[in-house]
C-alpha cells in the first residue's frame, strides 16, 4: 500500500468490489474531462467491462478516499503501459495524478508509455510535467472512439 500522511487518501490494488466504483469514477471523469469525445460505450458496457475485464485480468490501483469517499481515481497499468488513469472530478488538484504516476514509475522503471486524446491539452500538460514526451500524433482511426489520439513516453534518466 501506498499512503500520503498528508492525505487520507490511500492508493491500494482494486478487488472486485471495487469493479462498480472504480467504472463510476471513469464514467463521471471521462464526461468531465472529455465533453466532445462520444464513447462507443454504454454506461452499463463500461461498468460490466471494468467487472469482467479490467479489475479481474490487469493491474488496477484504487485511490481510496476511506469510508467517507470511497473510490475516487484509478489507474490501470499493463506492464509498461498505462492504459488508464481517471480522477473523480471533484478530486482534482489535489496531487493523486502525481501519486498515481509515481507509483507507475515504480513499478515500470524501465519505462511508460501512455495514449491520450490530442483535445485532452490538460492531459498533455499533466504529462509533459511528468516527464513524458509525446512520440506519436494519430487520426484516431486505432481507437475505438475515432478521436485523434497522442502517444507519450516516459523513460528513466541514465
Amino acid at each position: 500500500m501506498n499512503s500520503d500522511p498528508g492525505t487520507a487518501v490511500t492508493l491500494r490494488r482494486a478487488t472486485a468490489p471495487d469493479a462498480r466504483p472504480v467504472a463510476d469514477v471513469w464514467l463521471r471523469s471521462f464526461a468531465a474531462a472529455l465533453p466532445t469525445v462520444v464513447s462507443p460505450r454504454s454506461a452499463d458496457d463500461v461498468r460490466e467491462y471494468f467487472r469482467d475485464v479490467v479489475v479481474p485480468l490487469r493491474e488496477v490501483w484504487v485511490a481510496d478516499a476511506g469510508d467517507g469517499g470511497g473510490v475516487v481515481g484509478l489507474m490501470v497499468l499493463n506492464g509498461g503501459l498505462l492504459s488508464q488513469l481517471y480522477l473523480d472530478p471533484d478530486w482534482r488538484g489535489r496531487g493523486l495524478g502525481d501519486r498515481f504516476v509515481e507509483l507507475a514509475k515504480e513499478r515500470s522503471p524501465e519505462g511508460l508509455e501512455l495514449w491520450t486524446f490530442q483535445v485532452n491539452k490538460p492531459a498533455h500538460r499533466f504529462y509533459e510535467r511528468h516527464g513524458f514526451v509525446a512520440v506519436e500524433f494519430t487520426d484516431g482511426s486505432g481507437n475505438e472512439e475515432r478521436e485523434p489520439d497522442v502517444r507519450y513516453v516516459w523513460e528513466p534518466k541514465s
